[in-house]
């Protein structure tokens, strides 16, 4: 981990040594490409079928109109009348992204995948000349048109980080190619927003123009202690070192919860009916425990009221990863969840395993429990794994416990995150 004094040892970079490529309003392209009649027109993806749910993305027909991610449909259609609705498909968008991810790899090997739609690229001493990071990025581009489809484009950033590189491929929208250069880029940095740099929020922006700094040619400018005294924290001294072209390591960062969340279909807002969609998001989380090889101690539930209200608890247990003794304590707190909220309907459902232990750290009870409800069984054990098997190997939902939902999108629970693409075995669960 790196931390203030240790960025001391390092050094403003000279070179282009990162390309950083980002998808444009990816999930619309891809339904665009998979979908010629929707080519050309204004559509939006959304989570649900309902005007009150917002738009996870919009395609540039759309944008033209002023709706982005997060607007609401209902404003949305008062924007444009003619607007397109289509349902999320998050199984096809990560089949898209492994084809896309293995066509830009045959010209340029991988670093780290960022998220769905964006990864970043460390160039090679051989690559980092202009002219050959320039015909590299062209190649990419060339590839997703021809292997790829047509409607899937990308924005493409060549600076001396990966930081820089991001935010170069924000600075052309849709198929940039942006270069920034050594000792040369901060000019064009200087055109830009605070809010245009990824990493500086509302909150963030209000502490800064607090001390009087409304520009980034002013932050630029700033000491570096004196913004970590801003930030209010080591951050913003690192974020500050970034910007001037620095390489800066990522910190190692370890996996804290496993969950889902699911906003119900109008047909499952009953509170009744809306337990076997819990059951679902949390049998699929038990699932991606045990891939990981991690135990949990504890289990949380909170639901979202169409009335705006809210409700969550949590609790714990001996660290398991067993199906039954997990949804034992869905099962426990669904009940108090309808007594305290008087079955309500509701609109959102999240379950989250946390507290969580590796193999090694397992250690057995030295007495047995007398609920064996809560004891790890290794019976139960056995039969949450085998559901597991057949369900991968028949397709998802064929061994499931209690009656599984059908919702409109054909599958529960597994979606994209901003940071975590699920694996394509997700959606056979």
């Amino acid at each position: 981990m790196v931390v203030a004094h240790d960025i001391v040892n390092f050094s403003p970079q000279k070179d282009l040594n990162w390309l950083f490529f980002d998808l444009n309003s990816y999930f619309a392209s891809v339904e665009q490409q998979d979908r010629p009649e929707l080519r050309h027109k204004p559509i939006v993806v959304v989570p649900s079928d309902t005007d009150s749910t917002c738009a996870i993305a919009a395609s540039y027909e759309a944008k033209a109109y002023g709706i982005k991610t997060g607007t609401k449909i209902y404003e949305a259609k008062k924007m444009c009348p003619d607007l397109i609705c289509v349902l999320a498909r998050h199984d096809i968008y990560v089949d898209y992204h492994h084809r896309i991810f293995d066509e830009v790899a045959r010209h340029i090997p991988i670093t780290k995948v960022c998220s769905i739609d964006e990864a970043a690229c460390r160039l090679m001493d051989n690559e980092r000349d202009l002219e050959r990071a320039v015909e590299i990025a062209k190649q990419i581009k060339q590839g997703l048109k021809e292997n790829i489809g047509a409607y899937i484009k990308c924005s493409i950033g060549l600076a001396p980080n990966a930081f820089l590189a991001k935010v170069a491929t924000d600075m052309q929208k849709p198929d940039g190619l942006v270069i920034l250069k050594a000792d040369v880029y901060h000019h064009k940095l200087f055109t830009l927003k605070l809010r245009d740099l990824c990493g500086i929020g509302s909150n963030i922006e209000r502490r800064l123009n607090g001390a009087g700094i409304t520009t980034i040619e002013q932050f630029w400018n700033t000491p570096s202690k004196h913004i970590r005294k801003i930030w209010g924290g080591v951050g913003g001294e690192t974020f500050w070192y970034k910007l001037h072209g620095y390489e800066i390591p990522d910190k190692a960062t370890q996996k804290s919860v496993v969950g889902h969340s699911r906003v119900l279909d109008p047909v499952f807002r009953d509170s009744d009916k809306a337990l076997p969609m819990a059951l679902q998001l949390t049998t699929k989380a038990c699932t991606r425990l045990r891939r990981s090889a991690l135990y949990a101690g504890k289990f949380s539930l909170s639901v979202r009221t169409t009335s705006g209200g809210a409700w969550a608890c949590d609790t714990s247990f001996p660290a398991t990863q067993d199906n039954f003794i997990v949804t034992k304590a869905l099962h426990d707190m669904w009940a108090q969840m309808q007594v305290e909220t008087r079955k309500h309907p509701l609109k959102k459902i999240s379950v989250s395993l946390y507290d969580f232990y590796k193999p090694e750290e397992m250690t057995l009870d030295l007495f047995d429990v007398v609920d064996r409800d809560l004891k790890v069984s290794k019976q139960t054990s056995q039969l949450s794994e085998a559901m597991d098997v057949l369900n991968k190997k028949f397709g998802g939902n064929t061994v499931n416990l209690g009656m599984c939902p059908k919702t409109s999108s054909g599958y529960v629970g597994t979606k994209i995150a901003f940071t975590r693409v699920p694996k394509k075995e997700e959606f056979m669960e």
